[in-house]
């Protein structure tokens, strides 16, 4: 909104006219009065607290669409798609396309609008969400939405890769982030975390770029279907058969790194997409 707008919807504001009033009786009084120099103060904060107010009305539409852009720009950053010049918009509309899961059937949720839907929200909703029990509640976080928002990247009418929203609590913070699968649903092709407050150089560096290039290749799943990816302590040794299920665990970082470790485990389990990535692999 400009400042001739802003400055429009003051005036037209009825507690404004008999504010301005007020005030041009306050100036009216002595410079010495005591009465007229606690007015003045009152009345100051009274115009900050209006022009706050009416700002922060002005700018929500601007930080809604900054944060749609940031959310598409990781998107497409854990998708291997983002450049220096990427027309982040376009590039969101032309390759990747929005899905709904119901997290218990694994099958896509058809008669909701993905744009629209926000899973945070649905998850501090009753109605939206369930109670995860204790003894599986392993990334701490108590509830989870039935439904999530996936994203898939195609080429042409396939399925080029598929990102998947993960969440779990670390040493400080809920991490927020994305996990990137080929079209096989085994196979990772990235992993990011866009909102986390752990400790920097330490558990912060989960947005570092060399560790999670270490999580390109690995696989999700062992022979039996469960969940074998995990953190390590140490260099995982590539001569080791199951090293394609292991990661670097992040250096005196033990807390962070398990629970990078437990959110992975749990939305790639049952409780998570593990029903949706199972029909993914049986339909090829």
């Amino acid at each position: 909104m400009s400042n001739g707008n802003l400055k429009q919807r003051l005036e037209s504001c009825e507690h404004f006219q008999k504010f301005k009033a007020y005030a041009d009786k306050i100036l009216a009084m002595s410079n010495d009065s005591l009465e007229k120099t606690i007015a003045v103060a009152l009345s100051l904060s009274f115009v900050c607290a209006i022009l706050v107010s009416f700002s922060a009305v002005a700018l929500k539409p601007l930080q809604i669409e900054n944060k749609a852009m940031d959310m598409k720009r990781n998107i497409l950053d854990v998708a291997g798609l983002l450049t220096d010049d990427t027309d982040i918009h376009q590039a969101f509309a032309e390759l990747v396309e929005e899905k709904l899961v119901n997290l218990e059937t694994g099958d896509y949720v058809e008669d909701m609008d993905p744009a629209s839907y926000d899973q945070r929200k649905a998850a501090k909703d009753p109605k939206l969400s369930v109670a995860i029990p204790p003894e599986k509640d392993i990334a701490h976080i108590r509830r989870k939405a039935k439904i999530a928002k996936i994203y898939l990247v195609k080429k042409g009418d396939k399925i080029d890769s598929i990102i998947l929203p993960v969440h779990g609590y670390g040493l400080w913070s809920t991490m927020y982030g994305f996990l990137a699968l080929e079209a096989d649903g085994q196979t990772v092709k990235s992993i990011n975390f866009y909102d986390q407050a752990e400790t920097p150089g330490l558990g912060g560096e989960v947005v570092n770029p060399k560790w999670r290039a270490l999580w390109k290749g690995k696989k999700v799943y062992d022979e039996n279907g469960n969940v074998a990816l995990t953190l390590v302590k140490g260099n995982v040794d590539p001569s080791r058969p199951d090293a394609v299920y292991k990661v670097d665990a992040l250096a005196g970082a033990t807390l962070t790194s398990n629970g990078v470790s437990n959110l992975i485990k749990f939305w790639l389990g049952e409780d998570g997409f593990k029903p949706f990535l199972d029909k993914i692999r049986s339909n090829g």
